[in-house]
């Protein structure tokens, strides 16, 4: 952690561009990875089924295991008809200090008629002096079900790191059958005021989102939220729980990308019984 990161200068023949496609199926009760499609180093190594053959988990691997400046990366996850697919990752994502040039992650969900994905990835670190962007966007069908999360790291806490050079900016959008639940877009440069404004980041260092959406929500939202609200982050940071018209929302503003983690987690149990029909099964992933 207290180690030099890797520093990418304005050259960019040395920037990796890199794309994952995924599809999956249900055929048969058992849902396929029915397309598997990659250029350059991002991938999914195999289909796994650690709870049986409804539910495909795949891991999302980036063989560097970290984003230089002129990076620029795409996934593309298609879940078809009555299917569901749990992705998640086997560790943080790291955003490098760039020499210049811009790095980039877009992720596109579709998950259509009866399905269900679950979006879990591991935390995102952002070095200081990164030049980055995230953009992410999910289509829904008007009875599919999708629950997700991000936590963002602003420099490395545990090297006494902040973000204090750079710029990094992002977007989330969720539509449902082509009307918007949820468009959020922000942006900050290194040492912005807003991460010292109680209207901001308050002087954390990492702050969390979790989504989640399916059609009985509107039904189940109060007791959902009763439940949930009985939870708290094992720091005892800042953090809420609402619920807008068809989408349930999670926050975490602390110091802890462990202690958001678990407590997504922990959300995550009631949640998914709730939204997507089925026990919680922690990913073994998460315990490595």
């Amino acid at each position: 952690m207290t180690s030099r990161p890797p520093v990418f200068q304005a050259d960019n023949t040395a920037a990796w561009h890199a794309e994952l496609h995924l599809a999956f199926a249900a055929r048969a009760g058992r849902t396929v990875l029915r397309e598997n499609r990659h250029r350059g180093p991002l991938r999914v190594q195999k289909a796994l089924y650690p709870e049986g053959d409804a539910v495909c988990q795949a891991l999302l691997l980036h063989p560097p295991s970290g984003i230089a400046g002129g990076d620029h990366l795409a996934i593309d996850i298609a879940v078809d008809a009555n299917s569901h697919a749990q992705i998640t990752t086997p560790g943080a994502g790291k955003w490098y200090r760039s020499g210049g040039a811009a790095a980039s992650q877009t992720v596109t969900l579709n998950v259509a008629a009866g399905a269900t994905l679950e979006w879990l990835p591991q935390e995102s670190i952002v070095f200081d002096g990164a030049i980055a962007r995230m953009d992410t966007r999910v289509s829904l069908a008007a009875d599919s079900r999708y629950l997700g999360w991000d936590i963002l790291c602003l420099g490395r806490a545990a090297a006494g790191e902040r973000f204090a050079h750079g710029r990094f900016d992002l977007s989330y959008r969720i539509e449902r059958a082509g009307k918007p639940l949820w468009v959020e877009r922000g942006g900050f440069t290194g040492n912005d005021a807003m991460f010292a404004s109680p209207a901001g980041w308050a002087g954390a260092t990492v702050c969390g989102t979790l989504l989640c959406s399916f059609p009985e929500l509107p039904q189940q939202a109060a007791a959902l939220l009763e439940a949930l609200r009985a939870l708290t982050p094992g720091d005892g940071a800042q953090h809420d729980i609402t619920a807008l018209p068809g989408l349930l929302i999670a926050r975490y503003l602390g110091d802890s990308s462990e202690a958001a983690r678990l407590w997504f987690a922990e959300l995550w149990k009631i949640l998914r019984p709730a939204g997507c029909g089925r026990p919680a099964v922690l990913p073994r992933i998460w315990n490595t």
